[in-house]
């Protein structure tokens, strides 16, 4: 579930529980209703239809238990509930569970956990909303962009590949839009108006890695897991490398009998859905050091495509300059602005690191950042880390502090943590080290802003 579009209800009867969750919560995207008692909270739920509710066990009117049974009894509810109390009353906890409340929460709240569990409560509540009725998925125009031979010639093989269900691992450095080809492969396919469902696996923490491949069954409800959100479609494992030894196991005995047992689960789910993988790093060196199963390297590695890196087909970056301009005038608002001749004359002759990804993040950048309608060169150098003079004593400003101080607050985060991830490698180890953030609240916040593993 989209953040911006989520409504949260909170329910507590201490006002400063209410304002710090409704402060948190708005500060990360979210709409937020609060009720001091189960009197507003019946009549904020009945107009607000919320997606998700935090609820109070211990209050003056009518306890938190009582309501989600009144709500329960009532029948059509679908928002989970997540319970929160003060007193730390195991009781309390696993009464509410077996209930139907999604989970629970003790007060002093921890701030992780807080957004962690609301994030998990509206990904399972738009999965059981979603999942159990079958619909075409549209499927959306990803074209990789350019006309050099090398493009031409991954775009026809692709579109040979579609029409099989082999398996294709895709091989390149970081941010040379292994994902794009990946989805390129899939529009060309019989799958085409199923899903395509795209995971970094570096960003499943380990002890949730299984339960989020093959969901869970749990006092009688279904959290499907990935593998029954692609059913039909495809499911892309970008940087496999990172995935940890138990869900290799599962992943192997799944895609030999091509069925499963959720957690918990004592049936047999079947699926039918086309997995397609990429790494940056040798699969084959991996094997060796014994960090990744050879049995499941030859079942994904039936066709490998490799990827090459941007400054190997360089010529397409003009267009690839002018495709990232519009799309940030489309998606993002931000104003027109054109490179010059000289700018693109000397991106074309860079090395490109970070690839087409750092090409991406630097058009982004300097249309946030920059003023006025052309990017010079000397601009241009200086965003991509060259020493540059200033010009002192210019009256001009970027063109985000023309935004509110949470929209401009959002552009510049993005294009902060985007830069020094490119720096990074890609690796979301360094990066939470080179910013000074906790990796949890790290992998939150790039999701977040939308910035791609």
């Amino acid at each position: 579930m989209n953040a911006k579009a989520a409504h949260i209800l909170v329910v507590d009867d201490e006002p400063d529980i209410r304002r710090l969750v409704h402060e948190i919560l708005e500060d990360e995207g979210y709409e937020v209703s609060t009720a001091e008692n189960a009197g507003q909270a019946r009549q904020l739920k009945n107009e607000k239809k919320p997606d998700l509710i935090l609820l109070d066990i211990w209050m003056p009117d009518t306890d938190g238990i009582t309501l989600l049974k009144e709500w329960i009894a009532e029948g059509g509810f679908a928002s989970p509930v997540v319970m929160m109390s003060g007193h730390g009353s195991v009781e309390s906890a696993v009464e509410a569970t077996r209930l139907g409340a999604y989970d629970y929460l003790e007060k002093p709240l921890s701030l992780a956990k807080l957004l962690l569990i609301v994030e998990r409560a509206l990904e399972s509540r738009q999965l059981q909303t979603e999942l159990p009725v079958p619909k075409a998925y549209q499927t959306l125009d990803f074209e990789p962009v350019g006309k050099s031979a090398t493009v031409a010639r991954i775009k026809e093989q692709l579109k040979r590949l579609a029409q099989h269900d082999t398996r294709v691992l895709f091989v390149g450095d970081a941010g040379v839009g292994k994902e794009l080809y990946a989805r390129y492969l899939h529009n060309h396919s019989v799958r085409r108006d199923w899903p395509f469902v795209d995971v970094a696996v570096g960003s499943l923490s380990p002890e949730n890695s299984v339960i989020e491949f093959f969901g869970k069954e749990e006092n009688g409800k279904v959290i499907p897991g990935l593998l029954e959100q692609a059913h039909g479609g495809t499911l892309f494992l970008s940087e496999i490398a990172g995935m940890d030894k138990e869900s290799q196991l599962r992943l192997l005995s799944a895609l030999e009998s091509r069925s499963f047992l959720r957690s918990g689960g004592v049936k047999s789910v079947s699926v039918d859905v086309r997995i397609v993988t990429s790494t940056r790093v040798s699969l084959e060196e991996e094997v060796k050091a014994g960090r990744f199963r050879r049995d499941l390297y030859y079942l994904l590695n039936e066709i490998t495509m490799e990827i090459p890196p941007l400054r190997e087909h360089s010529e397409d970056v003009p267009a690839l300059l002018g495709f990232y301009v519009d799309h940030f005038m489309n998606q993002e608002k931000l104003p027109f602005r054109k490179f010059s001749m000289a700018a693109q004359n000397y991106l074309r002759n860079y090395s490109w690191p970070g690839n087409v990804r750092e090409l991406k993040n630097l058009v982004q950048r300097l249309m946030i950042l920059g003023v006025g309608d052309d990017m010079e060169l000397d601009e241009v150098k200086g965003a991509l880390g060259a020493v540059v003079e200033q010009t002192s004593g210019s009256s001009l400003v970027p063109e985000f502090y023309n935004l509110p101080l949470k929209e401009a607050r959002e552009h510049f985060e993005k294009a902060y943590l985007e830069y020094h991830f490119e720096k990074s490698g890609g690796s979301v180890a360094k990066l939470a080290s080179i910013i000074g953030m906790e990796r949890t609240h790290l992998y939150r916040k790039l999701h977040a802003l939308n910035i791609k593993l």
